[in-house]
């Protein structure tokens, strides 16, 4: 049997301007769906700029509740006519709290449960601790018209339990949206290789293809310049790299993936017929 579906990576430049924003995420979903695309990940919090750079309270003025959320309809109605699944980041207000999180949208243009990125970081450019608090939904799967499929956002992507725990749950493929780029305390320090390697791992060691989407372009705020470096990529289930775009393109990646065939080759291999749980319990502690 054969059950091949075609995987879409994007990589945008953004703007402070929410339609423009919106409009270019549109097209690119647009163009992903007419090379023949089927499931397509747009990259992380998509609708502004990097806005986590500095703590400013005026940027939580961007978030917004689930429910009547203003424009994640455009996009389940975008879903629904081109019959493509959808992973979409977004700013989410939850009463007094605010998450960074992502629903899946199938490609009936349903909008399924919603997961809230587990770990949040804080550093020189990166201050998301002022922003979000860190996610209660636990890792998420989501049955989709064209296969089961986990997500995680950004610094998960760092997590090696986070991507085991949703190939426990079934996952067939592993989708991380992400904005990463420069580190203003170290302008000699160039993560890109880094940040493939773990994702490549997390694809190998669960024998699961990995779909990840990073934004391109030069933002700055104030004193800080953040260079994102692009390289959005997608992988076979041996963390193969399948396709890899530059680190300055607007670019739609496409892949077509055999989920069938993987899934045998990840049986072959029996990771999970030996795993250890009962020997894992270090990895609930904080320290020894």
């Amino acid at each position: 049997m054969m059950r091949t579906v075609t995987f879409a990576a994007t990589q945008l430049a953004l703007s402070d301007n929410l339609d423009a924003n919106l409009n270019r995420a549109e097209a690119a979903v647009r163009r992903a769906a007419e090379q023949g695309a089927q499931v397509i990940l747009l990259q992380e919090l998509f609708e502004a700029l990097y806005f986590c750079k500095k703590q400013k309270a005026d940027y939580l003025a961007l978030a917004n509740p689930l429910d009547n959320h203003p424009w994640l309809p455009r996009f389940a109605a975008l879903a629904k006519e081109l019959e493509v699944v959808l992973p979409i980041s977004f700013f989410e207000r939850a009463n007094n709290n605010f998450f960074n999180s992502l629903v899946m949208i199938d490609a009936d243009g349903r909008v399924l449960d919603c997961y809230r990125k587990s770990h949040i970081p804080d550093g020189p450019g990166y201050s998301e601790k002022f922003y979000f608090s860190p996610g209660d939904s636990g890792f998420k799967v989501w049955d989709t018209r064209y296969g089961r499929f986990g997500a995680a956002i950004c610094w998960d992507q760092w997590f090696p339990e986070a991507a085991r725990a949703m190939v426990l749950d079934g996952a067939e493929a592993l989708f991380y949206p992400t904005a990463i780029g420069s580190e203003p305390q170290d302008p000699s320090l160039d993560s890109k290789d880094h940040w493939h390697r773990v994702m490549q791992g997390h694809a190998a060691a669960n024998m699961v293809p990995v779909i990840a989407s990073n934004r391109i372009g030069i933002e700055q705020d104030d004193e800080i310049e953040t260079t994102f470096y692009g390289s959005s990529f997608i992988t076979d289930e041996t963390g193969g790299l399948l396709i890899e775009a530059d680190r300055s393109e607007e670019t739609v990646l496409l892949a077509e993936i055999d989920l069938d065939a993987a899934a045998t080759n990840r049986r072959s291999w029996g990771l999970f017929r030996d795993r250890r749980p009962e020997l894992y319990g270090a990895l609930s502690k904080l320290a020894p």
